[in-house]
């Protein structure tokens, strides 16, 4: 069976020689084992919001759980709709979590991040916020239009 993954990539010049989102080979297989791992293995949290958003129950949006976007491996995402959906575990590093989501802003994507508290203790309410965001139209960037694809799992 294969599976598909978002990834991202870029097609300039200027985004060639800078930091590019391409990630292929030794990289590309270990992040695509990471998020086969951490979906086998979900927090109660990412438990509880799959439930939620499986199958395109909210919004009739279609997420992927654990799913390879660029460089890192999200916890949610939404090809279609340019959303990636993070939980901020107690143990997590914030000066990464922040960086890594500046990584996907800047390609045009989309970051919610909740808190797993925030999740188990008002799971209506991030509903309610991601919703929202779906139902806000968005203007993806031409650079990046063709960036946010699916590639080989």
């Amino acid at each position: 069976m294969t599976r598909k993954t978002l990834g991202i990539s870029r097609d300039t010049e200027a985004t060639k020689a800078s930091r590019s989102w391409a990630v292929t080979g030794v990289r590309l297989e270990r992040l695509k084992e990471r998020a086969r791992t951490e979906r086998a293995n979900p927090s109660e949290a990412q438990r509880l919001l799959w439930t939620r958003l499986a199958n395109g129950k909210l919004g009739k949006t279609k997420f992927r759980q654990q799913a390879v976007v660029g460089s890192a491996v999200v916890d949610f995402a939404s090809p279609y709709r340019w959303i990636v959906i993070e939980l901020t575990a107690p143990d997590d590093n914030l000066e990464v979590a922040a960086l890594q989501d500046g990584k996907l802003a800047d390609a045009g994507i989309r970051v919610l991040r909740f808190t797993e508290a925030d999740v188990i203790d008002d799971i209506e309410g991030v509903l309610n916020v991601i919703l929202e965001v779906i139902e806000t139209p968005f203007d993806r960037r031409p650079s990046t239009a063709a960036a946010f694809m699916d590639s080989a799992d």
